[in-house]
């Protein structure tokens, strides 16, 4: 009897959540459809149109970052995006790391030296000074403050990309997220990178940007974004052989973006696998021992 109950209550329970999921999403595409109509009771969702999946080396249980990417997306991010965005949570060590970019130590000190920081302590005379960054600091950004950089970007502030591909995530919404839990699918931000940045288009017709701004559908917080599309075919070098697009600068400074908001991916996938399997073979432990006994008690 006590089984039988309990088998009915799960069942139900598994009826009752797969309903609530249907409803859910059900409501959410009647919800898109007649905001796509017109429908003036919903307000406009942003993007306009959700990132494509891109399939990275590092997505699901057993991936890895690529060095090779990691080095490119760093030399696109240093020559393009660092003139307006800083890493200020990134260390010129980090550099180094073996599921990182993976430069040498000589490469590490060569590049940082290549920035100014604004020495810890002050001089003899008791002012602060200028020199030349070392692998213990971290990667400056190009303004001193956010006024400065507000003032020389027509009053938008340019972000710091440190975190960016966990703060520019795009909502996937009922039911996918719970999806997303046991794939496990992690790349939304680095999506939504590669994304907005080969997304940008002329407008469709009808459709009116403010001036001084770009639109692009892909953009997650309105239809048009004060930076202009930030790199070109061509503009940056690769000496490897990899294809010198927008599309590829793209991919490649997502990743780097990704493992400099994750750097201990690899390591916590490696982690986690081993918990799963100890776990596994624990409650199988468990199941064994509790048989014996209640065998041994009847």
């Amino acid at each position: 009897m006590k089984g039988q109950f309990m088998k009915s209550t799960i069942i139900r329970l598994a009826v009752a959540s797969a309903l609530g999921l249907g409803a859910a999403g059900l409501a959410q595409a009647a919800e898109e459809e007649h905001a796509a109509e017109g429908g003036e009771a919903h307000a406009v969702h942003y993007p306009l149109k959700k990132p494509e999946y891109v399939d990275w080396t590092f997505a699901g249980v057993f991936g890895k970052y690529d060095q090779g990417q990691l080095q490119r997306g760093f030399k696109v991010y240093r020559e393009v995006c660092s003139a307006c965005h800083g890493l200020s949570r990134v260390a010129f060590r980090t550099l180094g790391s073996e599921h990182g970019p993976g430069f040498s130590e000589a490469q590490v000190k060569s590049l940082a030296a290549e920035y100014e920081v604004t020495n810890a302590d002050p001089d003899e005379a008791g002012d602060m000074f200028q020199r030349p960054a070392e692998p213990k600091d971290f990667i400056p950004s190009p303004y001193p403050n956010d006024l400065a950089a507000a003032a020389s970007n027509g009053g938008a502030v340019p972000p710091d990309l440190s975190l960016i591909t966990k703060s520019r995530a795009v909502e996937r919404g009922l039911p996918w997220f719970i999806f997303d839990m046991f794939l496990p699918y992690q790349e939304q931000g680095a999506d939504y990178l590669h994304a907005l940045l080969t997304g940008y288009e002329e407008p469709p017709e009808g459709v009116e940007v403010p001036e001084g701004t770009y639109y692009n559908p892909y953009f997650i917080a309105g239809m048009s974004l004060k930076m202009p599309p930030p790199i070109s075919d061509d503009q940056v070098e690769y000496t490897d052989g990899t294809p010198q697009t927008v599309d590829q600068y793209s991919r490649d400074v997502a990743a780097f973006l990704m493992w400099a908001a994750e750097p201990h991916l690899v390591e916590r996938k490696s982690m986690g696998f081993k918990v799963m399997i100890f776990l596994a073979i624990f409650a199988g432990l468990l199941y064994i021992t509790k048989r014996r006994i209640w065998e041994a008690a009847h």
